[in-house]
């Protein structure tokens, strides 16, 4: 079969990366203080993630989701006002976001091949994966997999469809993205009544009306029908309930439509890519265990309020480390003046009130009341809310220790961190 190559192509090699468990976030106090987590966040980079996760997971992994830089050679803001008006850009409030960015489609390739190669190997035997990009890269991202899995293991090429302005004036207007799903093996999970649909109202009607509708084939109307290969969801920017902020953000029923279909309850669903935490909000709705990262700090404290916002388990965050990286510095965000925090002990309890002129510039933050050093235990968490609405500055958490250390971590909404220890 053709193979795709290029001057630099080389298998991966080894990355004697570990993983440092950071802190448990308790959403909402959840499970606090002693259950255990049920997902894992990842920040640091991808490949180095992959590889520390091979020895336990190798194998395990039942769906992937992967949704990489498109190679649009192109910087994405994020958005990080709230309440502004959608129709007037100019006046939005925007941060780096992340970048999509390389000097050749050779250093794309670079970046996108060895990945995966490795999430192949992460995949269980019955495990898919489903890679999203569009026209910029799709056409080499599939003879890669058809190297990878083997062109017999194309499951689909789905065409996600939608709506949006463009300034496109010289040609037709690019409004679809691909995603093409690749299984590892013959036996696959696909929950097929998972998402069914309901037949639109004109063929219900036409089979009502004729019994020579369908030449004969009578469809079981009220089982509703497998999704063809196309589906149309409207993209985010108008989906304002789900707007996080973050850039090129998929709307959760695209995600949620993947997770029926090739996964299970209590399964495992890995994103490395996380971006806006689309995939760990779907998965964990679903009742499937979630693991996953980004290389930008911004995606992970976004995915991390969101899974903090939905009540859902407890969930870790690690960092990956490389060898020789400094783990106090790769770990703990820097401290500032404790003084902006007031307490009030309580006798199981705290009521934790942060001043008022910091809430201005944040975006998030939370609380550890019996801080011991080392890993951090979110109890409780405050978080802005996406569309209306300030910042909550108290909250009010169970403790362990009423009279110990209390640790305040905060993330700011230019995408900076510091933490304050009373």
């Amino acid at each position: 079969m053709p193979v795709l190559n290029w001057a630099t192509k080389t298998d991966p090699h080894p990355i004697r990366a570990t993983l440092k468990l950071d802190s448990i976030i308790y959403p909402q106090g959840k499970g606090y203080p002693g259950e255990p987590a049920q997902h894992t966040l990842m920040i640091g980079d991808n490949l180095a993630a992959i590889w520390a996760l091979l020895p336990e997971f190798e194998g395990r992994i039942h769906l992937i989701y992967a949704d990489p830089p498109f190679f649009t050679n192109r910087r994405y803001p994020a958005r990080v006002g709230r309440g502004e008006d959608s129709r007037r850009p100019s006046e939005w409030q925007l941060v780096e976001g992340y970048p999509d960015h390389w000097p050749s489609l050779d250093a794309y390739l670079d970046m996108l091949y060895p990945r995966l190669v490795l999430m192949h190997r992460l995949l269980a035997p019955t495990g898919t994966l489903y890679l999203h990009l569009d026209w910029h890269a799709n056409a080499y991202a599939r003879l890669l997999l058809d190297e990878i899995f083997g062109p017999e293991y194309l499951l689909n090429e789905i065409i996600w469809v939608y709506h949006g302005p463009s300034p496109i004036r010289s040609a037709f207007n690019r409004k679809h993205d691909t995603i093409l799903a690749y299984t590892k093996s013959d036996s696959y999970t696909f929950n097929v009544d998972a998402v069914r649909q309901p037949y639109d109202p004109s063929t219900v009607k036409t089979f009502a009306s004729s019994p020579k509708a369908g030449f004969g084939k009578i469809p079981d109307l009220k089982r509703g029908k497998v999704p063809e290969d196309w589906w149309y969801f409207p993209v985010v920017a108008r989906l304002h309930n789900e707007r996080s902020g973050y850039p090129t953000q998929k709307p959760q029923a695209l995600l949620e439509r993947i997770v029926l279909a090739s996964s299970n309850p209590g399964e495992l669903v890995a994103d490395f890519f996380c971006g806006s935490g689309t995939t760990a909000a779907a998965a964990t709705r679903l009742g499937r265990q979630f693991l996953g990262g980004d290389v930008a700090a911004r995606a992970v404290h976004t995915t991390t309020a969101r899974l903090a916002a939905s009540s859902t388990a407890p969930f870790s965050l690690q960092r990956v480390l490389l060898p020789g990286q400094p783990i106090a510095a790769a770990v703990q965000p820097p401290i500032v003046d404790p003084g902006i925090i007031q307490i009030e002990r309580l006798a199981s309890s705290l009521r934790v009130k942060l001043a008022s002129d910091l809430l201005d510039p944040l975006d998030y933050w939370e609380v550890d009341p019996s801080w011991e050093g080392g890993v951090f235990h979110s109890a409780g968490q405050a978080i802005r809310p996406r569309r209306k609405g300030n910042l909550p500055g108290e909250l009010c958490v169970n403790t362990t220790s009423p009279a110990g250390r209390v640790c305040v971590r905060m993330v700011f909404v230019d995408g900076g961190a510091a933490q304050a220890v009373v």
